[in-house]
């Protein structure tokens, strides 16, 4: 990790973000694991973070990111965890029943 440099100032700004799967379900494992994986990564080379770790649990994820000073933490989250639906909803629509149909996969809020 290192500094980043703006005009007037000089910043690390790490955070170890986790997200959890709506209702606890344990749905991360194998190729839905992977997938999610992926997208983070994909959201993050076209977004102002950096990915530095990320690791999946069955019912988590856990990313150790770097931002930057122009969003906040509540942004950086929803824009993932935005993105991140609306791939696995096309890409697995099988998990209608998981959720009652609803479009949704994340718990609401975060923890930073």
């Amino acid at each position: 990790m290192e500094y980043e440099t703006k005009s007037h100032c000089k910043y690390l700004i790490a955070l170890h973000l986790i997200l959890v799967v709506k209702y606890r379900k344990p749905l991360l494992n194998g190729n839905l694991g992977e997938f999610v994986k992926k997208t983070v990564f994909d959201v993050s080379l076209s977004s102002d973070f950096r990915i530095e770790e990320i690791e999946i649990d069955k019912d988590h994820i856990h990313m150790l990111i770097t931002i930057g000073t122009r969003y906040s933490v509540g942004q950086y989250a929803r824009r993932i965890k935005q993105a991140t639906t609306t791939k696995i909803w096309k890409s697995f629509p099988y998990l209608k029943n998981q959720f009652w149909k609803e479009k949704t996969f994340w718990s609401d809020g975060y923890f930073v």
